[in-house]
């Protein structure tokens, strides 16, 4: 089973989204990766990769393997937050709150990755990324 994830995590309209980025850097992911919704032609809102959502789309759906796309927008940072956890009310979870008022009050737990600044808009395989500068986090941790 393939799923196909987005290097940073976006949402059309209202609800929890607990590594939303409400500033200059959202919007550049925004502007720089296109994100419109193709229905309502709203601006998506953007926000850091959460890998909880991930893993948790990995073990409801069964994915076994996973595409990530639009790695291409993240050039040219010097980090990269990835979010591998949420505090919920002062105690740390990794896996998806099971309620709608604990989403609503995850505080998301970032792990920084180095960043890299050459164009891999051309790349089609983790070889193809820069040798020095490619990230190193290879996805679930089931």
């Amino acid at each position: 089973m393939i799923g196909i994830l987005k290097a940073y995590t976006t949402r059309v309209g209202s609800g929890p989204f607990p590594t939303e980025l409400l500033d200059a850097m959202g919007e550049h992911l925004r502007k720089a990766g296109g994100e419109v919704g193709v229905t309502t032609g709203r601006p998506r809102r953007c926000g850091w990769f959460d890998a909880v959502i991930g893993r948790y789309a990995v073990r409801v759906n069964g994915i076994t393997d996973f595409f990530l796309t639009k790695l291409d927008v993240l050039s040219g940072l010097e980090t990269v937050p990835i979010c591998v956890g949420y505090e919920v009310d002062g105690r740390r979870v990794e896996d998806m709150p099971m309620t709608q008022t604990d989403v609503h009050h995850a505080q998301p737990v970032y792990e920084e990755l180095p960043g890299w600044f050459e164009d891999i808009s051309d790349c089609r395989t983790f070889d193809d990324l820069p040798a020095t500068r490619a990230p190193t986090w290879s996805g679930s941790r089931s």
